[in-house]
């Protein structure tokens, strides 16, 4: 971006341009959008250009969720001097060109879970992001699900030792958007373009959940996936059908650094679930449960207390105290689903500023590909124990309760991708 004298005490500007405007290119507009109306920031976020192949699209796209220019080829997006961030909200196949591309064109990049699609390319991602670093760039993986406050408290929690060692997770995913099998073949059915199915899609979402919640990282698994509807009609109606390629539902059990043990469910096949994520977490003195359909809440069991009078409680997550909670409304009033994209926005953001890695990086997001690359190693093999191949920790260290980030961390179908 070219220099311009600013008024004494300005924030300065962070040129972002996007590559992607479906589902998650609207997610992440409207925490690009948002993030600086609601927090304090270092720098002033400018949503400088959207890229997309269909020149009237990507414009439509970008008068719509608020972009300054359109571009319909991301290597032009990359050569702007306005776009000092690039956003990466494609499909898999694409993750890892652009990715390298922007960082070694001097970028900041943010990229849509997960990393990519085989564990190769995300190696080139990490190593990329690696280089960059020591120029002053920063890479982070879009898990935005870290960033409910709920979720932050309760890693916070589990750091601060209030269940103990922990024994024992329990994570599943549920949708129900494949139930029909008239539902049309998408890119996220083909494994040339999405890598995987429910395992890459939902299942790299509770990987990195379990690991960022518990603090440790999986070494072993041991799984089980499949196909229902192994052939779907093409998009566009017709009497035309195409293969499924990826799977459906994918069940692992897992084993983490310390020795706790670990249960994960990924399904799009759960009649009635549209998007149910939960986890439990049960230790030597209590455990903690959230649910995201309910997700302005925690549930906490301190088991030290008297038999008589103990339980479950619920906790209100909305306090200004809670993580990411200052820059909202009055405690009782509800956050959603958008706002993770907020808070993803305001980390990376004083990330860059500070020059500081921002959790999680290409190296967390290698480690979860790792260990879906291990849960399909594990399935092709009858369900044997599948160890995870030079796993690394994950930058899980327990964000502050105020400020976050300083611890913590081309289109498709928008009716297919309303789910995820």
């Amino acid at each position: 971006m070219q220099e311009t004298e600013m008024e004494p005490g300005a924030v300065p500007p962070l040129g972002v341009g996007m590559v992607g405007y479906a589902f998650m290119g609207a997610a992440h507009s409207q925490g690009w959008r948002t993030v600086s109306r609601v927090f304090d920031l270092p720098r002033r976020p400018v949503l400088s250009a959207v890229c997309g192949r269909d020149a009237t699209a990507v414009r439509a796209a970008a008068d719509r969720l608020g972009w300054a220019a359109a571009e319909t080829d991301w290597r032009a997006l990359l050569a702007r001097d306005d776009v000092q961030l690039v956003d990466i909200c494609t499909p898999g196949e694409s993750h890892a060109e652009i990715a390298v591309a922007a960082l070694d064109a001097g970028k900041h990049v943010l990229c849509e879970k997960p990393l990519a699609n085989t564990v190769e390319e995300a190696e080139a991602m990490a190593e990329a992001a690696q280089r960059a670093q020591v120029r002053g760039q920063v890479a982070m993986v879009g898990f935005n699900y870290r960033r409910v406050p709920a979720m932050t408290l309760a890693r916070q929690m589990v750091a601060a030792g209030r269940i103990g060692a922990v024994r024992h997770v329990r994570v599943a995913y549920l949708q129900d958007w494949l139930v029909d099998p008239k539902a049309p073949l998408t890119w996220r059915l083909q494994r040339e373009r999405a890598g995987s199915g429910a395992l890459g899609d939902l299942g790299a979402h509770i990987v990195d959940l379990a690991q960022y919640v518990v603090g440790e990282p999986l070494v072993g698994v041991s799984a089980m996936t499949e196909t229902f509807v192994r052939e779907r009609p093409l998009a566009g109606g017709g009497l035309v059908r195409g293969s499924v390629t990826v799977d459906d539902a994918a069940l692992f059990t897992g084993r983490l650094a310390s020795g706790a043990l670990a249960s994960f469910e990924a399904t799009r096949y759960a009649a009635g679930r549209k998007n149910a994520l939960r986890l439990e977490l049960n230790g030597e003195k209590g455990s903690l449960a959230f649910d995201l359909e309910r997700l302005n809440e925690l549930s906490f069991h301190d088991h030290t207390e008297p038999a008589a009078s103990s339980g479950f409680r619920r906790i209100l997550v909305t306090e200004p105290d809670h993580p990411y909670l200052e820059g909202w409304w009055p405690p009782g009033h509800a956050l959603g689903y958008e706002h993770t994209f907020v808070h993803q926005a305001r980390d990376l953001v004083h990330a860059i500023a500070d020059g500081a890695a921002p959790a999680p990086t290409f190296a967390d997001g290698l480690q979860v590909q790792r260990v879906l690359a291990a849960v399909e190693e594990s399935a092709a093999k009858n369900s044997a124990y599948t160890a995870v191949p030079h796993a690394a920790v994950p930058d899980t260290a327990a964000p502050d309760t105020k400020v976050p980030h300083t611890a913590d961390p081309d289109t498709a179908d928008p009716a297919q991708e309303a789910r995820i």
